[in-house]
């Protein structure tokens, strides 16, 4: 499907036209979308997005891990660049506005930014973010990582997909990796801007339009093992057991009650367990759960952490059962940049768009940026909080507001 077919009419589509239009690579039979990094679909969606962006003035151009740009040259400063957009990729049967929305509402704006006032004094690029979710390869931030120096193309990591595909087999069958085009690295870039759906209900509950995110969360990932002995339901007096379920049960209530008391903004999350022997009468032997901790401030996170699996040793030795601890995950928590923050709320006020700060709970390609150069993440309402699924929503007032919020601070940013 082009751009030039019956799918968008009108000479300018409107934001949930050019939704629909780029859901249409990847969609699924109940409506969702599947667009896996470096896949058919993915592919084809980065080459609608090329003609999109030519179409619209920009000039197109990959980098050679699959990220898309459209440039508009600087009049003034050619040499730095102010980066906007998001991730195209997508979950399994995710929804139509995760990250696509950052890529169509920039590709807006700055159509709207070219058509009203001409070329920018700064240089603008649009970037259609070749891979954020981690969906196809075990690893993320493919596309932000290869720009800001996190990844490595020259080192590609061995990882494979569920068909046994390597990352750089699907990078060079997708055309990738073969240094036909500009490496990924950048040093060039002065500021990343990334619009998107909260995936989130804070802003629905609230009423405002919009969300300037200060901070995105550090995230702590743990697998616990506890080790108890099998014995029989029946036969087995309660203070002679070594029950591995019910002393992993303490833990996870332990850890649920004290998140709650120690900081509205901390979450703790105990999402995958799982049990043996998993049989009706016999006291389980092994429970394996996951922890997943999650906080902005540093501190905070790490003596939370520290607390939690003090208790937890206390909570086994009582129990009588054997307990290890595995770390998978340390991401550290991301400051978003103060200066940004400022100009998008005074923006916000100037175009009477209602507006609150947050934090973020989720990572994003923000988080990427946001430790390379000053970077702003702003969120527009998730209805219900649904996202990864085909009942992802956002309606489309709120989505014109981000957009016009966006267009505004790019103005400000490259105009002025």
């Amino acid at each position: 499907m082009s751009f030039s077919s019956d799918t968008l009419r009108g000479d300018k589509p409107q934001l949930d036209q050019l939704l629909s239009w780029l859901a249409s690579y990847g969609k699924t039979k109940d409506n969702g979308v599947t667009r896996l990094l470096y896949s058919k679909e993915w592919q084809d969606a980065q080459l609608a997005l090329y003609e999109l962006m030519e179409s619209y003035g920009l000039k197109a151009y990959f980098d050679d891990a699959g990220n898309l740009f459209g440039r508009i040259e600087g009049t003034e400063d050619s040499q730095a660049t102010i980066l906007t957009g998001s991730h195209v990729d997508s979950v399994v049967n995710g929804g139509r506005f995760d990250g696509a929305f950052g890529i169509v509402a920039s590709l807006q704006a700055v159509s709207q930014l070219l058509s009203d006032h001409g070329p920018p004094k700064k240089t603008i690029e649009v970037v259609s973010l070749c891979e954020e979710e981690g969906s196809r390869f075990p690893l993320t931030f493919w596309g932000s990582g290869n720009i800001t120096g996190v990844h490595d193309l020259k080192k590609t990591p061995p990882v494979r997909d569920a068909e046994g595909v390597g990352l750089e087999a699907a990078m060079h069958e997708a055309g990738f990796g073969k240094r036909m085009h500009p490496d990924p690295y950048r040093n060039d870039i002065t500021c990343f801007l990334e619009l998107h759906i909260e995936q989130g209900n804070v802003l629905e509950r609230s009423g405002n339009s919009i969300g300037l995110v200060t901070d995105i969360v550090g995230q702590k990932r743990y697998t616990v093992t506890i080790k108890g002995a099998s014995n029989h339901a029946g036969t087995t007096p309660m203070q002679n057991r070594e029950d591995a379920l019910a002393a992993a049960s303490e833990c996870i209530y332990y850890m649920t009650k004290e998140a709650k008391k120690t900081d509205p903004h901390l979450v703790a999350t105990a999402g995958k367990m799982s049990v043996k022997p998993n049989v009706p009468n016999v006291i389980a032997e092994s429970a394996e759960f996951t922890v997943d901790i999650r906080h902005h401030n540093e501190d905070l996170l790490e003596k939370f952490s520290h607390d939690l699996f003090a208790a937890f040793e206390r909570i086994s030795n009582q129990s009588e059962v054997k307990m290890a601890v595995s770390q998978w995950t340390n991401v550290k928590p991301v400051p978003l940049n103060a200066d940004l923050k400022k100009l998008f709320a005074e923006e916000a006020d100037a175009l009477n768009i209602s507006y609150q700060e947050m934090t973020s709970g989720a990572g994003h390609d923000s988080q990427v940026f946001g430790t390379y150069c000053p970077t702003m993440l702003v969120f527009v309402p998730s209805h219900k909080g649904i996202s990864h699924s085909p009942l992802e929503w956002t309606n489309n007032e709120d989505l014109t507001s981000g957009c016009k919020l966006l267009t505004s601070a790019l103005y400000q940013l490259a105009y002025e």
